[in-house]
């Protein structure tokens, strides 16, 4: 895989991980980003896995959860060598702001997000 791919391994889709993220895992804010993160347990040789959501109560229309995720996923893929050296962490991040902001202001707060990450979950 190329280094700026975001293949089906990468992504958090089992709904009992996903339950566990949101239980035990920790979580911080950034503005219009809520994320939640936790160090998977068994020592994985795979990809971080990540979860992007958006919620319906704030865009009621598919099409504009739609677009947020894809700028998420969009800004994740594009910076995600930032956590290199870390854990392997499950990522959760959740679109809070309720309204549609334009690609590089969600770049910008997915990058704060992952130096902030790296800096917590470094391995030491």
């Amino acid at each position: 895989m190329g280094k700026y791919s975001f293949s089906k391994a990468e992504r958090l889709s089992r709904k009992l991980y996903i339950q566990e993220l949101f239980d035990r895992g920790s979580s911080f804010h950034l503005g219009i980003l809520k994320v939640l993160a936790l160090p998977q347990p068994t020592p994985a040789h795979g990809p971080h896995q990540v979860f992007f959501s958006v919620p319906k109560r704030n865009f009621k229309k598919a099409v504009d959860r739609n677009t947020l995720k894809r700028r998420l996923r969009e800004a994740y893929r594009l910076q995600k060598e930032v956590l290199a050296g870390t854990q392997i962490l499950s990522i959760a991040y959740i679109y809070l702001s309720k309204e549609k902001l334009p690609s590089p202001v969600i770049h910008q707060k997915v990058k704060d997000s992952l130096e902030k990450l790296k800096q917590h979950y470094a391995k030491k």
